[in-house]
């Protein structure tokens, strides 16, 4: 295993453990999270794999086969972190004096900018490491939750719970539909295979990049609203017209996104439990509608892959994630994949812009140790 030998190279032992943990792409409910609604993600393939040995002192040395130094970087105070860095010096800091300093390697395939959330990957995985090695009973969602706080008080990306939980929770073969209010969870069989369905995921490889930025503003916009109609969060809106009634402007758009979205998380809940995946693509349709109209979070990119997915015969495509690039999913029947690859790429190519990245993407397992 390549982190091993990574890790056995910097630091001259042996890891006490190594855990992986993935990625993820949200089948539908986009930015609901954040506001106590409902999200059905599926871990992917890719993920973060993290090699971890305790250390006795306060010393943090962390080495990425990614990073552009073959040679570990040594942390005197956790101040010091610096990009990548933060995601995992922040996990220790959420930790306080329950873990001293670690030695830690990390291992990533989980393609960058696509908006399939490496960084909660690399969050799941060191925690999962630290609560094995200290003993310190955590379960899958308590590392879930760890590695949010992580994010939002020490890296500073005002992010919702779902990415964590995907990583930490997700089953094989599965979505997990998760109530972000409750954390009430169930894993849904997501078996698109037996039903002659893929997710093709459409890499855009526009760079999506929104830590406090627009990503930001939407949220706060979102708690706005929340208070104008005198509701704990936007999942507590029961009457949508009357809501919409007493908002203007951006914040009407953005309310009525976030209620209708986690609609349609529950319809496609039902949809996959009733054994009729082939139908959900109009709800895709829809929710990429929304995202771009309403919550204003497309770009070109995404507009045009999803138009073109669609145009190829896909059965429904959205744009998945934060949004302001990164990736589009389609559900794509088997035998029409190359040609909906064909449709997106000869539309890129008519504008001139860089290829995109297609990668066929099936619900794999979430977070899990390999020693």
């Amino acid at each position: 295993m390549r982190v091993v030998e990574a890790f056995r190279a910097a630091f001259g032992a042996e890891p006490a453990t190594v855990w992986r943990a993935p990625g993820r792409v949200n089948l539908i409910g986009e930015h609901t999270d954040y506001n106590d609604g409902f999200v059905l993600p599926f871990a992917v393939p890719w993920g973060v794999t993290a090699a971890v040995s305790p250390r006795d002192d306060q010393t943090i040395r962390l080495l990425s086969l990614q990073a552009p130094s073959p040679e570990p970087l040594v942390l005197a105070a956790r101040d010091d972190a610096r990009g990548w860095t933060r995601y995992v010096v922040g996990v220790l800091a959420m930790l306080g004096d329950r873990v001293r300093g670690a030695d830690i390697a990390v291992d990533g395939d989980v393609p960058q900018g696509a908006g399939l959330s490496s960084s909660a990957a690399l969050e799941v995985s060191v925690a999962s490491a630290l609560n094995e090695l200290h003993g310190l009973g955590m379960t899958p969602m308590e590392v879930a939750l760890l590695g949010q706080r992580a994010e939002n008080d020490f890296v500073g990306m005002p992010c919702g719970i779902m990415d964590q939980a995907a990583s930490a929770l997700c089953r094989e073969g599965h979505a997990l539909f998760l109530d972000c209010r409750t954390l009430g969870s169930r894993n849904v069989p997501l078996d698109l295979a037996a039903h002659g369905l893929r997710i093709l995921i459409i890499d855009t490889r526009v760079h999506h990049e929104h830590a406090g930025g627009e990503y930001a503003k939407r949220r706060a916009e979102c708690e706005s609203a929340a208070r104008t109609l005198g509701v704990d969060a936007l999942r507590d809106v029961t009457d949508l017209g009357a809501a919409l009634a007493r908002l203007r402007g951006e914040e009407r758009k953005r309310v009525e996104h976030v209620v209708t979205e986690s609609h349609r998380v529950e319809a496609v809940v039902g949809l996959l439990r009733a054994g009729r995946p082939a139908e959900i693509g109009a709800l895709l349709n829809a929710s990429h509608l929304s995202l771009r109209d309403k919550y204003e979070v497309s770009s070109p990119e995404l507009d045009v892959a999803v138009e073109a997915a669609v145009r190829g015969g896909a059965r429904g495509a959205r744009m998945t994630g934060g949004g302001f690039g990164g990736s589009a999913i389609a559900l794509v029947a088997e035998d029409r994949l190359d040609t909906v690859r064909q449709a997106v790429s000869s539309a890129y190519e008519e504008r001139s812009w860089q290829p995109p990245r297609f990668l066929p993407a099936t619900p794999a397992p979430g977070a899990h140790p390999l020693t």
